[in-house]
């Protein structure tokens, strides 16, 4: 094992959803771990066994002091703002924090001898894909201020590389879903825009209809098509990332998702089968901005990360519901 892999890994929106997965898996591997996290959506809670500060990715000063204190050699980039509907009604947040806030932070932990970089992007960067499955050629064509945010953070990522020893691995994730299998933690669905835990929602509380926006698509059931990947899968990437860094790899853009699609219907069945009874549902109008099909090839990740997804839609929804199931008494 190489020096930089002996350090401190810095996981910045380590107390978010796919972040405090992350977190965990790369405890289990044995790796020391740093979370930064402004616990504006993530929750403290979530971070298990990890020394926490909380803070701003443009707080120049506690990013070098933390790096320094812990001995940071790596750094995973968590940190954003997600949600596309917000992102081009207040595109200036997404610019700031997700663009200009990522610049301090590289810029910070370079200062600070740190130049392996593991960044949390998506396969929205594709925008509307003209072929599937998705492969890591396909044209970078935003649709959303969140989706160009993440396309920019690659680009600096990749002029880093060529005016600095910087090297990166940029994480194009599809849909992450699914809670960890010892139910100690999942998707908090308060903020969530995301099918499964609206799904969830919809199922649990009674209090409520799922919108499905659209049955009128050209696919098998008339509804859209989606890569669900199992966050403890997505969590496994950023470690093969971080040790494929720490080997010598050099920057690059990966995606990460099963390979399956999955319909809108089709996750509604599965969490009909896990719960016993169907979600409550309503036909809504497509949604504009919606890619009919989306999922990704994932050759390139397993040939250069060595990683492959494990589990399943109906582990992913398993896990899910009954995660959510043991929130109900939660006082959140």
């Amino acid at each position: 094992m190489t020096q930089t892999l002996d350090g401190t890994v810095l996981v910045t929106g380590g107390a978010g959803y796919i972040g405090s997965h992350t977190v965990r898996a790369l405890r289990a591997a044995g790796r020391d771990v740093v979370v930064y996290d402004s616990l504006e959506l993530g929750r403290r809670e979530a971070v298990v066994d990890a020394p926490i500060v909380v803070g701003d990715i443009r707080d120049n000063d506690l990013v070098t002091a933390t790096c320094n204190e812990h001995g940071v050699t790596q750094l995973v980039h968590f940190a954003a703002y997600k949600a596309v509907g917000e992102s081009m009604e207040t595109p200036s947040k997404y610019w700031r924090n997700n663009v200009a806030g990522s610049v301090e932070l590289i810029e910070a932990c370079l200062a600070s001898g740190v130049n392996h970089v593991v960044f949390s992007s998506s396969c929205s960067v594709n925008g509307t894909p003209e072929v599937v499955p998705v492969t890591e050629t396909a044209p970078i064509r935003p649709e959303s201020v969140y989706a160009e945010s993440k396309a920019m953070v690659e680009r600096i990522l990749h002029w880093y590389g060529q005016t600095s020893d910087l090297r990166s691995v940029s994480l194009r994730y599809f849909n992450a879903a699914g809670a960890s299998f010892d139910g100690r933690i999942g998707e908090d669905w308060t903020h969530s825009q995301n099918l499964v835990p609206l799904a969830m929602k919809a199922l649990l509380l009674r209090d409520r209809r799922l919108k499905v926006f659209g049955t009128d698509y050209d696919t098998p059931d008339g509804t859209c098509i989606r890569d669900y990947i199992h966050v403890a899968d997505l969590a496994d990437a950023h470690v093969k990332a971080l040790e494929y860094l720490g080997t010598g790899g050099d920057t690059v853009a990966v995606n990460v998702g099963t390979g399956v699609g999955s319909s809108v219907l089709d996750v509604l069945d599965e969490t009909a089968r896990a719960a016993g009874e169907q979600v409550p549902y309503d036909i809504a109008p497509r949604r504009a901005g919606d890619p009919v099909s989306t999922y990704a090839d994932p050759a390139f990740a397993e040939k250069t990360l060595g990683w492959k997804a494990q589990h399943d839609l109906a582990a992913i929804v398993d896990s899910a519901y009954a995660w959510h199931k043991s929130q109900l008494n939660d006082d959140r």
